[in-house]
């Protein structure tokens, strides 16, 4: 004979996942992203980039709304890219950014196995479209087979 769970209330429930925010900022992965954003931060030449962007941002706005047929747009659209490239290859961007998609992993794989306990169906948000699609199919049943395991399960 199979016994049902035991049911929790809601108080208990939201206790607990107090308890598992807790040691989640405890964790290595919250602390080295909070240190590495606090860098960035701080960073002048991270900085002088966001303000170059920023000024930038009103010429790009200008070239969009027109589109290719804007007499600046190549001009435009390869200063934003290449400023944006120089960005991302700052340091403490790089830092930054190693540590936020850690943080993500250890938050998509706490999603994970508490869907998981209750169906491998529940879907999981992600900020990385690959692990996400690794883990549950595209859901629409469509080409990449999702849909066709399902049935062949079944």
């Amino acid at each position: 004979m199979v016994e049902a769970p035991v049911e929790l209330d809601m108080a208990s429930l939201l206790s607990a996942t107090d308890e598992l925010a807790m040691m989640m900022i405890q964790s290595r992965e919250v602390n080295e992203y909070l240190t590495a954003k606090q860098a960035m931060e701080s960073d002048q030449e991270v900085s002088s980039h966001i303000r170059l962007f920023n000024q930038k941002k009103q010429a790009y706005e200008e070239v969009q709304r027109f589109g290719k047929y804007h007499p600046d747009f190549h001009k435009v659209t390869g200063e934003i890219r290449s400023l944006k490239q120089s960005y991302e290859q700052l340091p403490t961007v790089i830092t930054f950014k190693l540590a936020e998609d850690k943080l993500d992993q250890l938050l998509y794989q706490v999603g994970r196995t508490v869907a998981d306990s209750i169906s491998s169906e529940v879907k999981v948000p992600s900020n990385n479209p690959i692990r996400e699609a690794m883990a549950s199919g595209c859901g629409t049943g469509g080409s990449c087979g999702c849909g066709s395991k399902k049935k062949k399960e079944k």
